[in-house]
């Protein structure tokens, strides 16, 4: 029986939606997918509070017997993504990566007028996710990670991206690339974060057993 059946809570989706939870099971039974979801959980307990992300990163695609990595990197994170480069090749790996902005190609072309732009009456190169994802495709990339990319456009990443994708580094200029910190102080310092319909307090907790 499953856990959440007995214990969980009256919104568990073992509850509302069993259908859903039990296709979405029958789903790793395709070698591939089972395979994934068995490595991510190896990695996850052997390296459970030791090994940093980029560890983590390197571990998943050897254990995946993947060769060859893609970076999809912000202009703003080149130096850093050189230095990933470096660590998955000294693992072995092949890395190919391609930056946001190549192919310097002109916001207007996605219609976006003047006043849009960051600095308007400048030229700006438009972030460009769709080609990175095409570039690693092509490539052979069966590992790909997003490095920095800007909200929506880490999203267009994953949708086109033929290989695996993670992220490490969720981009986040006012802290520091530590967006977590805008929900750990949503009641203090950012409470700007909340919309109009704020409510009085936050729902209970649900009772859990260790954080992951």
């Amino acid at each position: 029986m499953n856990r959440c059946d007995a214990a969980g809570p009256g919104f568990c989706p073992a509850k509302v939606c069993p259908d859903v939870v039990e296709e979405a099971t029958k789903l790793y039974a395709d070698p591939f997918l089972r395979r994934a979801a068995q490595v991510s959980a190896r990695v996850e307990s052997e390296g459970y509070c030791k090994w940093t992300r980029v560890e983590e990163i390197a571990q998943f695609a050897k254990q995946m017997g993947f060769t060859r990595t893609g970076i999809a990197s912000c202009i703003s994170f080149l130096e850093q993504a050189r230095v990933l480069s470096a660590v998955l090749e000294s693992h072995g790996l092949e890395v190919v990566s391609a930056a946001c902005k190549h192919g310097g190609v002109a916001k207007e072309v996605i219609g976006l007028s003047d006043d849009e732009k960051i600095r308007p009456g400048t030229y700006e190169s438009m972030c460009n996710p769709i080609s990175q994802a095409n570039l690693l495709n092509q490539a052979g990339c069966q590992f790909n990670v997003v490095l920095g990319l800007c909200v929506g456009h880490d999203s267009l990443f994953f949708k086109h991206s033929d290989g695996l994708a993670t992220t490490l580094v969720a981009k986040d200029r006012v802290l520091a690339h530590n967006p977590v910190g805008a929900l750990n102080l949503a009641d203090s310092y950012f409470s700007r974060v909340w919309g109009p319909d704020k409510p009085d307090k936050l729902p209970n907790k649900p009772k859990q057993g260790r954080m992951p």
